[in-house]
């Protein structure tokens, strides 16, 4: 297929929710509990289009990479924590590895934030490079069929298609079925499908070196910065914890703001790490009255990983919603 002097010309494209959604998978889910590292999977990449095409591996580089993901300005990631600080990062590592990024701004819809118009421009982004003669093989790391329309078009062009997939389920702490499945319409035209978790589950029983690369390695300060931080952040988060509940009153009720919802949970501003809870614990309401920025009332409990979560959740009417300085949240720290 290819002369003695050329190689394939690989580009990979990152729907980076898709790739949050698998990484943390491995990291809180999976036996692994590591994140997936992108160097070891660009790594992959080329090992896998060699064998694909018939070539030696190390004919083949990723000539471009891009990531797309909506994602918080910054006067609402500064309500979170270090969120910047880890998105700075994560940055960090994408730059390191040669990988553009491309943000857009999350979106106010209904009262929530959601992510809009980040597939249109990974497609036109993939579309122009393949106009322009810059890749051959397109790497889609991506899930939706809202892809499809771009697969066709890749694939009438000469571009073969690579789609690294993945398709898991868990139950997370509050009961809730997380599913996570890639489009079988993009997998059935895909030349070149790749079903990561059969992929991994089986490089790991062989203790196939190039699956271990795939995460992030403890002796990689490069990316360890991230599982680093995150230690830290989680071990003090855990002390302060420990602390303000051996301070807290039983049965104590505490008052603050609605952060963010989700479908059927949501958080409550709370230092020094924001409270989740369920929609099941909305009393004297519904779920679905509830808004970001509502005053609620609530207590505090622990859940059986041992982290606080609200319960008894309750929207304050405007008359009740003044602080109280018996049991604001601010005079129980």
């Amino acid at each position: 297929m290819y002369s003695n002097h050329s190689a394939p010309k690989i580009g990979v494209f990152y729907d980076g929710n898709f790739l949050l959604h698998a990484s943390n998978y491995y990291n809180y889910i999976h036996p692994q509990r590591r994140r997936l590292s992108v160097n070891g999977l660009h790594d992959f990449i080329c090992q896998r289009v060699a064998e694909e095409e018939g070539i030696d591996p190390k004919r083949c580089r990723v000539c471009e990479a891009h990531y797309f993901r909506g994602r918080l300005n910054a006067a609402d990631a500064a309500q979170r924590g270090s969120q910047l600080y880890h998105d700075r990062v994560f940055d960090d590592i994408l730059m390191s590895e040669g990988v553009h990024t491309h943000y857009l701004p999350l979106r106010n819809i209904y009262g929530r934030k959601e992510e809009r118009g980040t597939d249109v421009w990974l497609s036109l982004e993939v579309f122009e490079m393949a106009l322009l003669g810059k890749i051959d093989v397109a790497v889609l790391v991506v899930a939706d069929t809202d892809y499809v329309p771009l697969v066709r078009k890749l694939i009438a062009m000469g571009v073969r298609v690579m789609l690294i997939s993945w398709e898991f389920e868990y139950t997370n702490d509050d009961g809730t079925r997380i599913v996570t499945k890639t489009s079988h319409e993009l997998l059935s035209l895909a030349h070149y499908p790749v079903p990561m978790q059969e992929v991994i589950d089986c490089g790991l029983k062989q203790n196939n070196q190039l699956i271990l690369n795939l995460f992030v390695q403890t002796s990689d300060s490069r990316q360890g910065m991230e599982n680093e931080d995150r230690r830290e952040d989680e071990d003090y988060t855990r002390s302060r914890s420990d602390e303000a509940a051996a301070e807290r009153t039983p049965g104590a009720r505490y008052t603050s703001q609605i952060l963010s919802l989700k479908n059927g949970y949501g958080f409550i501003k709370y230092p020094n790490n924001n409270l989740f809870f369920h929609s099941l614990d909305v009393i004297d309401g519904e779920f679905g009255e509830l808004s970001p920025g509502d005053e609620v009332e609530f207590s505090i409990d622990k859940n059986d990983q041992g982290q606080d979560v609200a319960k008894q959740v309750k929207r304050l009417e405007a008359d009740d919603a003044a602080p109280k300085s018996d049991d604001s949240f601010w005079n129980n720290l």
